[in-house]
């Protein structure tokens, strides 16, 4: 499960996917006859939804800027003010080791090719042709065309019957996942044979990533090095199988390659090789030492450090860099994303536990999660209380200890676990509980901290499209000089000009600290309706042969998810326990007066919904939906609490995508929207609770004792507490930061004033989880502000 070439999965009932091709009568009820790939046409949608509005739409130039990085140029975007850069290209960093449709003929040139609308709209509710007019004032193209998904399974799936009623065993289609859904830094390392061949080792170290000088750049960082280019791109026989690659680093997962990617493949390939260098230092110091490294085929045999070979020492630290990379997207980018004081205090605990200094609390709750809830035959036990608990004790290490017989932990949980955590008795039962006697050879304690809750791990098709980001990524990145003045912009880069073998070169010409700087100090996009990058939607890709070799990536993303049947977002929520919407003006936050600017725009956008997506006069005979009831208990029909022959609108064919960037009321420090926060939250524990490697196996005979110690502390010298109390917290100082200090030396002053590596350098936090946009000392002349 969760390997190369496996299915997606889905998080919704099947029934409820594909609403476009369904014979089902209650998806016909729901959505009528208005429904198809390209209807509503989605690049109508794109331009009137999600097209950034430009003051100065010369300087802006679709995203272009002007020319190549001139000041003068200008594209204005809805910032966050709490969120930066840097956090955009990480998780563009993180889905490149989640996931990754299979596209039918991408390097084909025969292929059929399929339309990507500019087609149709609604006016006054009917829905006629684009006149040219409308399609030069919209600024779409109706000649562009893409391949299309390519489909694992198609056809009439199987049923199966469960109490005297009907299912289905799958999704009418089905699609494939290229890469390995597991946390395994398979971006960096590779996914399978062919892209692990794209990883250039160091002919002179194989333990280490080749890194190699370029350029005479000051700083301590610029002697760590740089990643080679890719070898022999477009040769038969060769792991570098497109020739649009050339140029361009050596990476695993080299699609859609960014200066943003670069950055993270140069800081984590420079994290990989000083642990090897930090590694080699402690086996000079105690070469006989036991490494806590063990061989599976000899599991009681001590492997001495001056016995790890280079090829254990290069998995060993792939071990640690993954481990790194998932624990700064748990508690670092997600509690930035999330920033506000209950979501910081659970990031936290789904990582190392709500009692992670009170060691002894959590090895018994750890003892009760795994040996009680992972042993019991009742699903709910199984299920709900499994994870009820692990926020004790956290996901990571859970299983990874074991005590021998039934001890006392088991009989203080059965007469009243609460009651007893006030005994004298029940602390005194924890010091007696006898030595850990986890057993490599044993697979019931190797893999016994694993817990798929009823179904085999991977990525669901549904939490891939809360992951289309795209707003977040301005369409000029701001660059600055970290050794001259970086309070000033030097110069405005357009993203557009960094992709692919561009990226390498921009990385080269720049510097990685210089980048980092630019990154880490510029914020990002809101996420919102009317607020993607112009450049994607006039995106050039010269492999196309067709007449405009131009595609409109908003539209596209909006396409593929229609041919992957996620269901509408009406639906979507109902199916995931949410509340559904009435009308588009449920997309209004209700707190606001409405004499506000807040709310005048928020109306306008809603009655742009209107216009997009249409209304229609409703039968209240017709029953839309089995995943809810009213609040009454009455089935819920086609006019959503009106009556037959209200005109109402079309709420039920929103796009999904279109859904939750509409959504405007959020919990405080929200970047995302309420439903994809449940659709993260829902699937971010089990990539951690289903991968032994940070449950069970989070030991050192996987990671060694000095490289379990690293990744728990973030770092080879103990944990480092940040200056004060950011938020109210002493806290460490965070896993990102830590690496960048090793990575990019350069930038110490910088990071100095930094809590959280994804919040802009230059913002003063203030007191607790402020939202403000203003200055840190030292920053006040930053042009940002």
């Amino acid at each position: 499960m969760g390997s190369t070439h496996t299915v997606f999965a889905r998080n919704v009932q099947f029934e409820s996917t594909f609403p476009r091709l369904s014979p089902d009568e209650l998806v016909r009820n729901r959505h009528g006859d208005r429904l198809g790939l390209l209807r509503p046409d989605p690049q109508v949608i794109s331009r009137m939804l999600f097209t950034r509005d430009q003051s100065q739409p010369k300087l802006c130039n679709g995203g272009h800027g002007i020319s190549a990085d001139m000041m003068e140029s200008n594209c204005d975007y809805k910032k966050a003010p709490f969120f930066n850069v840097l956090a955009a290209f990480w998780i563009q960093f993180m889905t490149h080791d989640w996931f990754s449709h299979l596209v039918e003929g991408e390097n084909d040139t025969d292929s059929p090719m399929m339309e990507l609308g500019c087609q149709r709209r609604l006016v006054d509710g009917i829905e006629r042709s684009l006149t040219q007019e409308e399609i030069d004032e919209l600024g779409c193209r109706a000649d562009d065309r893409i391949e299309p998904s390519h489909v694992e399974q198609s056809g009439e799936p199987a049923t199966f019957d469960y109490e005297d009623r009907e299912y289905l065993t799958r999704a009418p289609r089905t699609f494939r996942n290229t890469v390995t859904a597991w946390w395994d830094a398979s971006q960096l390392y590779g996914y399978d044979e062919t892209s692990r061949r794209r990883v250039q080792r160091d002919p002179k170290d194989r333990a280490k990533l080749l890194l190699i000088h370029v350029g005479k750049r000051p700083g301590a960082g610029e002697r760590l090095g740089y990643l080679p280019l890719m070898q022999g791109c477009g040769r038969s026989g060769n792991a570098c199988t497109n020739e649009a690659w050339a140029e361009q680093e050596a990476a695993a997962f080299p699609d859609n390659f960014t200066v943003g990617l670069s950055f993270y493949h140069h800081v984590f390939a420079r994290e990989h090789n000083i642990f090897v260098d930090v590694f080699r230092k402690k086996t000079a110091l105690v070469p006989d030492e036991d490494s806590g490294l063990r061989n599976p085929v000899r599991p009681t045999e001590a492997i001495r450090y001056r016995d790890v070979s280079d090829d254990e020492l290069f998995e060993v630290a792939r071990l640690v860099v993954a481990a790194e990379i998932a624990k700064i997207h748990t508690i670092e980018w997600t509690t930035q994303l999330l920033y506000n004081e209950p979501l910081y205090r659970g990031m936290n605990a789904n990582w190392g536990g709500l009692f992670e200094r009170h060691e002894l609390l959590q090895q018994a709750l750890e003892h009760i999660v795994v040996d009680n809830f992972g042993t019991s035959d009742e699903i709910k036990r199984r299920t709900q209380w499994y994870s009820v608990f692990a926020a004790g004790p956290g996901i990571v290490g859970l299983g990874s200890r074991r005590y021998e017989g039934r001890t006392a932990f088991e009989s203080f949980f059965e007469r009243g676990f609460f009651t007893s955590l006030l005994d004298g008795e029940f602390v005194e039962a924890l010091r007696g509980r006898g030595e850990d006697i986890w057993d490599l050879s044993n697979p019931d304690h190797v893999n016994g901290g694993v817990n798929h809750f009823g179904s085999p791990f991977n990525f669901p098709e549904e939490f891939i499209t809360v992951y289309r980001l795209h707003p977040l990524v301005p369409d000029l990145l701001e660059y600055r000089e970290w050794n001259n003045n970086p309070n000033a912009i030097r110069a405005k880069v357009p993203v557009v000009n960094t992709f692919r073998g561009p990226a390498t070169k921009a990385m080269r010409s720049k510097g990685l600290a210089n980048w980092g700087l630019s990154m880490g100090r510029q914020r990002l996009g809101h996420l919102a309706l009317q607020n993607h990058p112009q450049f994607l939607q006039n995106l050039t890709m010269e492999r196309l042969d067709t007449l405009t070799q131009q595609v409109d990536i908003a539209a596209l993303d909006i396409i593929r998810d229609r041919e992957r049947g996620i269901p509408r977002f009406n639906e979507f929520r109902r199916q995931y326990g949410l509340r559904q919407l009435t009308s588009f003006n449920d997309f209004i936050d209700q707190h606001l007066p409405e004499d506000s600017s807040e709310w005048r725009e928020q109306k306008r956008l809603a009655d742009l919904l209107r216009t997009v997506y249409g209304q229609h006069t409703c039968d209240a005979r017709k029953i839309i939906t089995e995943a809810q009831v009213n609040a009454d208990g009455s089935p819920i029909n086609d006019c959503l609490g009106g009556r037959t022959g209200d005109l109402v609108d079309n709420v039920e064919d929103i796009d999904t995508v279109v859904g939750w960037l509409a959504e405007s009321t959020r919990p405080h420090g929200f970047a995302i929207s309420e439903t994809q926060f449940v659709v993260f939250i829902l699937n971010a524990s089990r990539r951690l609770f289903s991968d032994r490697f940070f449950t069970s196996s989070f030991r050192p005979d996987f990671y060694t004792s000095f490289g379990h110690e690293w990744v728990i502390n973030n770092g080879p010298d103990g944990v480092v507490l940040e200056a004060g109390e950011p938020n109210g917290h002493q806290q460490p100082v965070s896993p990102l930061k830590r690496v960048l200090l090793r990575a990019i030396p350069e930038l110490a002053s910088e990071l100095e004033h930094v809590v959280n590596v994804f919040d802009p350098w230059a913002r003063d936090r203030g007191e607790y989880y402020s939202l403000e946009w203003k200055p840190r000392p030292g920053a006040e002349a930053d042009e940002a502000f």
